[in-house]
């Protein structure tokens, strides 16, 4: 299987002296297309931590990290937002939906700055939102939506487009169980159909969706597993 997001001996160290607070030490790790890496740990182990780093949005201290073997850490800052527009797609766990955007014009976004015409972005995004189960809410602004509908606008803005790695950071955290799983059925076609998916997750029953589970603990590697049950 080809590799599309790869980590080698990735060190991420906040602040500097004596103030230093290391949040990664030594992590490698490889995930390829067609594969659902779920990382789980106690909080302030360095999740969120490796999510930016895979996807561009922090450099790393040491170490090298790579998207579809494109080596992301000497990238020109345009370069990098280019890659990350057309390679990567994201949910964070604070959503940043801007609110002056209807949620159509938000899963939007990303694709019009890269260069896609305004109708074909259109059309992406209104299909986006029927596979999160929100077809007819792209005229709604993100204060029209609740807490559920809101997280869901930003999963659909992580699909749309030919993104090659999705990185999810806790997506189903503000869903009920059923929404939940529709959300990993979701993520789970999009990684069947040859994207890597790389999932943030405190939940058991979602971690059970993934094909090998990467336990973190103070910022390294302390477990790899298969989940004992699959929910598919």
């Amino acid at each position: 299987m080809t590799t599309v997001s790869r980590l080698t001996e990735v060190t991420k160290v906040h602040g500097s002296g004596a103030s230093a607070v290391p949040a990664l030490r030594g992590v490698s790790l490889e995930v390829a297309a067609g594969e659902l890496v779920a990382v789980m740990g106690p909080s302030g182990s360095g999740k969120s931590t490796l999510l930016n780093l895979a996807g561009g949005l922090e450099r790393a201290t040491e170490g090298t990290v790579e998207v579809e073997g494109v080596a992301i850490g000497g990238l020109p800052a345009k370069k990098l937002a280019a890659l990350r527009r057309r390679k990567v797609g994201y949910v964070f766990q604070d959503l940043n939906l801007i609110p002056s955007l209807t949620a159509a014009e938000n899963v939007m976004l990303p694709r019009e700055l890269d260069g896609v015409r305004t109708r074909k972005a259109r059309q992406e995004a209104e299909r986006a939102l029927g596979e999160v189960g929100l077809a007819g809410a792209g005229n709604r602004f993100p204060d029209e939506l609740s807490g559920g509908e809101r997280q869901r606008v930003a999963i659909a803005r992580a699909l749309t487009g030919e993104r090659r790695l999705l990185l999810a950071d806790e997506p189903t955290g503000a869903l009920d169980t059923p929404t939940g799983d529709d959300v990993l059925q979701l993520l789970r076609e999009r990684c069947d159909a040859g994207a890597a998916v790389l999932l943030v997750t405190h939940e058991p029953r979602y971690a059970a969706w993934a094909d090998r589970v990467v336990f973190l603990r103070d910022g390294a590697i302390a477990d790899t597993a298969e989940p004992m049950a699959s929910s598919r």
